[in-house]
């Protein structure tokens, strides 16, 4: 691509950003914090999905005085929901540096030091907040890229960041690297879709080597070598007096310390299962889980579980799985009963 049709690309993306931009909260601000905060909550999580969660977050915790001092319940219970829960713990140990610090760092090394942060959160940071003219790479510009180029190198490979990184950077506006950056990504995510991309309403198309080629359908290559594992499990609804059994991931636990969960074998291998409630698919990485809620007599032994009040689940920190549980749970009262004779846990 010639430095001329550089140029007009910058121009017409740009344009048509200012245009077509989504009102997002965190883009009606500079503040460093918060457009931080954003771009955690959006990694491997839909914008739409991530908006409430944001607001609610930001209520709570207004800036990195605040996150800092977080208790650990009141930090995951505003975490709950998003997953990948090592990013609320790895919020509150930056925001702690931060304070330290005496503010936010406003340069892209500063920032990439902070626990949690990558390149591309680093680079995304330091574009939005203080407009330095430092590339990102996400899987939407990963796809512009490669149809703006007609590139089919596999952006999973181990070459993919460093040889798309220097392209992002060749486009890059320096005058506007934050609008720029943002525009990259709201093209794909709008536009320049995975499956039947919008060409026709794209600000860039005349640019675009892929649609020349009518390659656009086939790119990116993304070249996935893991299959997705399948594994059934059950989890056991045991309700009394209001009450409702649970048990606590100890602080140390490697996956989302001090959540809430329903118990299942492993915590009570003696449970006696009356009734199927009902199920749910559950899906984390490249694990495909299939749920079976039933209900339970309560045991004489709980183990180490539980019995939490009704009442207090809204303040606690619950996992995805058990409030998939807790919609099937309540979402049909006249759901037909299945009644069983065996051990839950067999």
């Amino acid at each position: 691509m010639t430095a001329n049709e550089i140029s007009q690309l910058r121009v017409r993306l740009l344009n048509w950003f200012d245009q077509h931009k989504r009102d997002l909260p965190w883009r009606r601000t500079k503040d460093a914090y918060r457009i931080w905060i954003s771009e955690i909550m959006l990694q491997q999580t839909r914008v739409a999905a991530v908006i409430p969660y944001y607001e609610r977050f930001i209520a709570r915790f207004p800036d990195a005085e605040a996150l800092a001092n977080a208790p650990e319940v009141d930090l995951l219970a505003h975490w709950a929901g998003l997953g990948y829960y090592s990013r609320a713990h790895n919020l509150r140990s930056a925001a702690r540096d931060v304070v330290s610090a005496g503010g936010f760092p406003a340069t892209y090394d500063g920032i990439r030091e902070l626990p949690g942060i990558g390149d591309y959160t680093a680079a995304a940071v330091a574009s939005i907040a203080f407009e330095l003219p430092h590339a990102v790479l996400d899987g939407n510009v990963f796809r512009v890229l490669s149809r703006v180029f007609n590139d089919s190198t596999d952006i999973k490979g181990p070459r993919a960041r460093k040889h798309f990184g220097k392209l992002a950077d060749d486009l890059l506006d320096r005058t506007q690297p934050g609008d720029f950056n943002q525009a990259m990504m709201e093209l794909g995510a709008t536009l320049c879709l995975p499956k039947a991309p919008q060409c026709l309403l794209c600000p860039i198309a005349e640019f675009c080597r892929a649609r020349t080629a009518q390659t656009q359908a086939n790119l990116p290559i993304r070249v996935t070598l893991q299959r997705n594992a399948e594994e059934q499990r059950t989890v056991f609804w045991i309700e009394r007096n209001g009450k409702l059994l649970l048990w606590q991931r100890p602080a140390d636990a490697r996956l989302m310390p001090g959540f809430w969960e329903l118990p299942e074998g492993a915590q009570l291998p003696q449970a006696e299962a009356s009734e199927i409630i009902g199920g749910f698919r559950h899906g984390i990485t490249v694990h495909n889980y299939k749920f079976t809620v039933v209900r339970c007599a309560p045991p004489t032994d709980v183990g180490v579980c539980q019995w939490v009040s009704l009442t207090q689940l809204n303040g606690l920190p619950t996992s995805t799985i058990f409030r998939k549980a807790w919609r099937v749970v309540h979402r049909d009262s006249g759901r037909e009963k299945v009644q069983l004779g065996v051990s839950a846990a067999g």
